[in-house]
């Protein structure tokens, strides 16, 4: 089996072609004999091409349904299926359904690359679907023979591509200086990459059919490919589009439950402050009741038995009994105490206490006028440290003498009461807070964040340094 060998008429080209590659790839006789070896591997990469495409169409189908945004997508679909198609028409039984396919490929392959710049003309539209009616009608009339008529048209449907092609080229240079972004100049190279070698391979195709024969049977199959490879690309495109925008999507789903975590921890720990400053509110309600009930209350009936009773002992543990109310009182109401006021009620107290037991009291104020305040609940657990710790000094030193000082040193106010007297015995084996109210100082003083420290030693007295953060 042979292949014709006779020069064919320019407007019988490309039917013929088709059927040479088509026995060129079945007929092993026929490139044994005389079809060229560049033919039959011209015809094996395009069956592989139209595989591929097929493949790409099914791919591409299955995108454009599940995705309404790549709609448009169902044109590649068509411009491919319609190369396929064509390609496959090899028999001449099937002539008159080339012109056809050739138009349905020019109509999908112009409307797809127009409208992914979103660029729509209505004319444009009907004029591309009076040219699927008029080529095959007009070849058709002709009596299936293609002759100068389908050389026309085959020129004007490449020629149609070409400029649909630089078009959208053109479009995509617009956008770009009208604004554009990095992702829109990488679409522009990589579209130039993608259409330029199409557009110069349609362009040379039709020169050489019309200067050089010969040149021209050589290089059509090969030049034939770049327009699938084309639709291949811009399936290949379409697809890492997709799946970009998917991984986009998952970005900005992933921050968008950072942000509704951060909110919904926002909104906690408002509800969280509302709910702490709700229970303060009542819980300082609470104390100022109580507070008014100790007041009016049991401080009347103290101050009663104050001024009533006939015995001296009662009398004064009537009065201790009401300072010590009045101290809790006043930590109750929450009123913050400004420093230079405690300290003077402090050395007032500590003078008149310590005077009265016949210890000479030595009180030494900050170096500094001090600003500070300290909050009620500290002004009334440092009152009582200090008089547990004068009535240590009174009942159990035996001092003559005792020194209280404070400061405001980094923050931190700190109180020192120091005796002459006779040191904790060494009985409590060295545990300091085991006796003479230690234990309940400490105590308070941890209860205001800060720390209680003594030392003490037989023969040489007793100190007490107590620090508390302002």
């Amino acid at each position: 089996m042979t292949l014709p060998s006779a020069p064919l008429a320019p407007a019988a080209r490309g039917p013929a072609l088709v059927v040479l590659l088509t026995l060129a790839l079945l007929c092993p006789e026929a490139q044994a004999q005389s079809a060229p070896v560049s033919l039959y591997w011209a015809a094996t990469v395009h069956a592989w091409v139209a595989a591929m495409l097929a493949l790409m169409a099914a791919v591409v189908g299955l995108i454009s349904g599940m995705h309404p945004r790549e709609r448009p997508a169902t044109f590649l679909i068509g411009m491919m299926l319609s190369w396929v198609v064509l390609r496959a028409a090899a028999a001449p039984s099937a002539a008159g359904l080339r012109p056809l396919l050739m138009t349905l490929l020019v109509l999908c392959g112009v409307q797809y690359l127009l409208r992914q710049m979103n660029w729509k003309r209505s004319w444009i539209d009907h004029a591309l679907l009076i040219q699927c009616l008029v080529v095959p009608a007009s070849l058709l009339a002709t009596g299936g023979q293609m002759g100068l008529l389908g050389t026309v048209w085959h020129a004007v449907l490449s020629l149609e591509l070409v400029a649909a092609m630089g078009w959208a080229l053109w479009l995509r240079r617009v956008r770009l200086q009208h604004g554009g972004d990095d992702a829109q100049a990488r679409d522009l190279v990589l579209m130039a990459c993608l259409c330029l070698p199409t557009m110069l391979a349609l362009l040379a195709e039709l020169a050489l059919a019309a200067t050089s024969e010969s040149l021209w049977w050589v290089t059509s199959p090969w030049l034939g490919l770049m327009l699938p490879l084309l639709m291949l690309s811009l399936g290949l495109q379409l697809v890492g589009s997709v799946a970009q925008a998917r991984l986009e999507a998952e970005r900005r789903v992933a921050a968008v439950e950072q942000r509704m975590a951060e909110r919904i921890a926002e909104v906690e720990r408002a509800h969280g402050q509302l709910a702490e400053q709700k229970l303060e509110q009542v819980t300082e309600r609470e104390r100022k009741r109580i507070a008014a009930d100790l007041h009016d209350d049991l401080g009347a009936k103290l101050l009663t038995i104050v001024h009533t009773s006939e015995s001296d002992r009662i009398s004064t543990l009537a009065r201790e009994a009401l300072e010590e109310m009045r101290l809790s009182v006043r930590g109750l109401t929450g009123k913050p105490v400004h420093l230079i006021d405690a300290l003077g009620d402090w050395r007032a107290e500590v003078v008149s206490r310590l005077g009265q037991a016949n210890i000479l009291a030595e009180w030494k104020s900050p170096a500094e006028d001090v600003e500070h305040t300290l909050q009620a609940r500290a002004y009334v657990q440092t009152t009582r440290i200090l008089r547990e710790s004068v009535s240590n000094i009174i009942k159990h030193s035996g001092a003559t003498h005792a020194t209280i000082s404070s400061a405001v040193q980094d923050g931190d106010f700190i109180l020192t009461i120091q005796d002459n007297g006779n040191g904790i015995p060494t009985e409590l084996e060295g545990r300091l807070d085991r006796g003479h109210g230690m234990a309940s100082m400490k105590s308070r003083a941890k209860q205001m964040h800060g720390q209680c420290l003594v030392e003490s030693g037989p023969g040489w007295g007793t100190v007490i340094r107590l620090t508390i953060p302002l």
